[in-house]
């Protein structure tokens, strides 16, 4: 890793930048003081979409919907995901029912779905549910 890295807010969408050494530290936006790394997954929508695959940090994105139910029994490993790889990469949600249009531009054919994107592009994509082991093991393939 760099000296400093340049990371988006999840709520405000503005770049961060914060020293390597201090990603464990609990970073807060400088524009609108919450915490840049929330050590959980946050929702994205198509407005913050673009934003979010800005910066040094892979961005690890599941796409879901309420009425799924692989999703649904998902989310809790997705959340134990966000606590164990805080700092290394940052998890986010899409709501595939609420942002059409943005899951149909990702080429989402099922879900939930997993994709990683680094520097702006999407390097691998996952699509069903994972238990930790698997998806962590499926992160280190990627050099998460």
């Amino acid at each position: 890793m760099t000296d400093a890295l340049l990371i988006p807010c999840p709520h405000c969408h503005g770049l961060n930048r914060i020293p390597a050494a201090r990603l464990g530290d609990a970073p807060r936006c400088g524009r609108c003081k919450n915490p840049v790394l929330p050590g959980r997954p946050f929702a994205v929508d198509a407005a913050g979409f673009a934003a979010q695959l800005k910066g040094d940090l892979p961005l690890l994105l599941d796409v879901w919907a309420d009425w799924c139910g692989p999703c649904k029994a998902f989310a809790p490993v997705f959340e134990q995901a966000a606590r164990e790889l805080g700092g290394r990469l940052r998890l986010a949600k899409l709501d595939s029912e609420a942002e059409p249009q943005l899951a149909g531009q990702l080429g989402i054919r099922s879900i939930p779905s997993l994709i990683l994107f680094r520097d702006g592009r999407e390097v691998a994509r996952q699509s069903g549910a994972l238990p930790l082991p698997q998806l962590l093991a499926w992160l280190h393939q990627q050099g998460v």
